[in-house]
């Protein structure tokens, strides 16, 4: 038996606002059945392994999420001032353990990594 990752689930206040957000962090559209209460980026092709789940969720974020995404990209800081541009919010940046990246807020305050990619 074999068991693989479906989806990485954020819970929202609203699901397409979200969903909007981080389709344009990977440059896939929302996919059609996208509302207020649901929705997903991913599913349609190019795929986006795993698919991103945007839930609406009653409750607000309360503290640091346990849990984020780590991007990277060889053209670094043009990456971090294109996410900021779609409505991410720069926190912190960081060099250490080997490594350079910034910590952004994604609209909804679920937080996020952007690492560059060292040669």
């Amino acid at each position: 038996m074999s068991i693989q990752l479906e989806h990485v689930t954020f819970d929202a206040a609203n699901a397409a606002g979200l969903a909007a957000f981080w389709s344009g962090v990977f440059e896939r559209p929302v996919d059609a059945e996208g509302n207020e209460f649901f929705a997903t980026v991913g599913r349609a092709e190019p795929a986006l392994s795993p698919v991103l789940m945007f839930i609406q969720v009653p409750e607000e974020r309360a503290g640091k999420n346990r849990l984020h995404l780590d991007l990277a990209s060889d053209d670094w800081s043009a990456e971090v001032d294109r996410l900021v541009g779609l409505g991410a919010k720069r926190l912190n940046e960081y060099d250490e353990y080997g490594a350079h990246w910034v910590t952004l807020a994604d609209p909804e305050g679920n937080l996020f990594d952007v690492a560059e990619i060292r040669a």
